[in-house]
């Protein structure tokens, strides 16, 4: 391995470390969040309790959001230790570093999360 693609390893390693840390903050700040107040001596009526739910609904699909993510970036985190870090899933060549930077838990490369994407459809 040549000290480019070391130094480009380290900085994918710390790009991934920080938002992993940035969603274990969130996925905690969900999850306090969702505790029910302390005390309750408010009147409320209808409209209030259906704003109140819409807004629960909207803090549990942010929570599985970040849940989400924050498992992609374990997960290029464990590649990253195992030496399998950059490589297509599916076609095994490497994913191009310009995907990496802006997409650090890219697990295919361009072509083959193309190819994915429309059989989806």
């Amino acid at each position: 391995m040549d000290i480019g693609t070391q130094t480009h390893l380290t900085t994918l390693r710390g790009l991934l470390t920080v938002r992993l840390h940035e969603l274990q903050v969130e996925v905690r700040a969900a999850e306090l969040a969702k505790r029910p107040p302390e005390t309750r001596d408010e009147v409320t009526d209808r409209k209030d309790d259906a704003a109140q739910a819409m807004a629960s609904g909207i803090d549990d699909a942010e929570e599985r959001l970040y849940r989400g993510e924050l498992a992609e970036v374990e997960r290029a985190l464990h590649r990253l230790d195992a030496g399998t870090y950059g490589d297509c899933v599916d076609c095994l060549e490497p994913i191009p570093l310009h995907r990496l930077l802006v997409v650090p838990t890219a697990q295919r490369c361009t072509e083959c999360q193309a190819a994915g994407e429309r059989s989806a459809s």
